[in-house]
């Protein structure tokens, strides 16, 4: 049975939602009622509902999201509904288990909510509540920036095996950056840069952890995305959903491994790839979905939560030899118009990261490039898309395969 994407939403990642006096009511009021309305559906179709959240206690007090929508929406009064939690990978966790209720056969009609409200304290306390992700009391106890400091750890990891020049790592974040120019809802769209940005000018990006600069990471955000997921039972009922507005989820990969940074890369130590578990992940994706490699996919949508994280991406998706990740950046196959787009719409650095709705707003795009729907930002042709999405120092790794119908 084929799960398919009917449509979604995303609110526009540049609003402070605490400081317009707003909550998670009204942002998934709103996601939700926008998603409904795009993927051509009532209220009364949806049979289950799965949300994304990772940190809702700490940063709002408020946990239990799975029962918002049907605090704000009276339609989803006695819809069963759970909350998944797996860090920045908590969106997927949410995808991969109303996925499985389709499959199974219990419902045909799912929503998937990702969201996210970060800008309710001062940045170093939003960090460490962050910092819960890793393994808390045994890592990084002797900073408050708990992910720079674990990701410039991984770039240093790189340096030890391979080498690694900051300058590729820069170039990534000017790319994202550039790319959510054309992004509509891009937390970073009308933000100023100068000349002196992206390089290694210590007042115009001064280091933030290793060799990691303040445009090497994504910053706090708030926001929501949704999709509809539908099974084929639901699409024989109706048949006033056109194919050009439905996409097809055809591969997915989940894999998770132990919390401890350290712990990963002795593991790997006599392999090829720092994170042989990412690399799994993406090639069962792409196994489920028939594919040979990555170079059957017209793009991908990764988690850049850091440049380097971007950086590790594209070698374990295939696109070079492991540690030659840097090929891709200087080659400008990773851009718009290379020969495999990465994050078109500006990735988690321009897009904005709001940690629950990051797995299902990467499903929203690929679904977007695959429909044609990506304004601006859409890669010409695009037929089939692909996603990586990980949580916590990729112990939580997913990835799926979005194809347009027929292709």
């Amino acid at each position: 049975m084929s799960v398919h994407i009917l449509g979604g939403s995303q609110t526009d990642f540049a609003v402070n939602w605490h400081r317009a006096g707003l909550g998670f009511d009204t942002l998934v009021r709103g996601a939700v009622e926008e998603a409904l309305t795009e993927a051509r559906i009532d209220g009364a179709d949806i049979g289950v509902i799965h949300v994304g959240n990772a940190f809702g206690q700490l940063f709002t007090g408020q946990g239990h999201l799975g029962g918002m929508p049907a605090t704000v929406l009276p339609e989803f009064w006695g819809v069963p509904a759970s909350r998944h939690e797996a860090a920045c990978a908590s969106g997927s966790m949410a995808a991969l288990a109303a996925m499985a209720d389709l499959e199974s056969g219990r419902y045909d009609c799912a929503l998937v909510l990702g969201v996210e409200l970060e800008k309710t304290v001062p940045g170093a306390q939003a960090a460490r509540y962050m910092g819960a992700a890793a393994w808390a009391g045994h890592e990084a106890q002797d900073t408050d920036f708990v992910w720079p400091t674990m990701f410039a750890a991984i770039a240093e990891e790189y340096d030890r095996r391979y080498g690694l020049d900051p300058a590729h790592l820069r170039a990534i974040s000017e790319l994202n950056i550039t790319n959510a120019r054309s992004n509509p809802a891009a937390q970073t769209r009308d933000w100023a840069f100068n000349s002196e940005s992206f390089t290694a000018d210590d007042a115009a990006n001064p280091l933030v952890a290793g060799v990691l600069r303040r445009q090497d990471c994504s910053q706090m955000t708030d926001g929501a995305a949704v999709v509809v997921l539908v099974s084929d039972r639901f699409l024989e009922q109706r048949s006033d959903i056109p194919s050009s507005r439905r996409a097809v989820i055809t591969g997915w990969g989940h894999r998770t491994v132990g919390l401890p940074l350290e712990q990963k890369f002795s593991g790997s130590a006599g392999e090829p790839y720092v994170f042989p578990h990412v690399r799994q992940a993406v090639l069962d994706a792409l196994s489920r979905a028939g594919l040979a490699d990555i170079h059957a996919v017209d793009g991908v949508e990764v988690h850049d939560c850091f440049s380097m994280s971007e950086y590790v991406a594209i070698d374990h998706l295939g696109l070079t030899a492991p540690g030659e990740s840097w090929k891709a950046v200087e080659s400008g196959d990773i851009g718009r118009d290379g020969s495999l787009p990465v994050n078109p719409g500006g990735g988690l650095i321009g897009i904005g990261h709001p940690v629950g709705a990051t797995g299902v707003r990467m499903l929203l795009d690929a679904y977007k490039q695959v429909t044609d729907q990506a304004g601006d930002y859409q890669v010409e042709g695009a037929n089939r898309f692909a996603t990586v999405n990980i949580g916590g120092s990729t112990t939580t790794v997913a990835s799926f395969v979005v194809e347009a119908v027929g292709s």
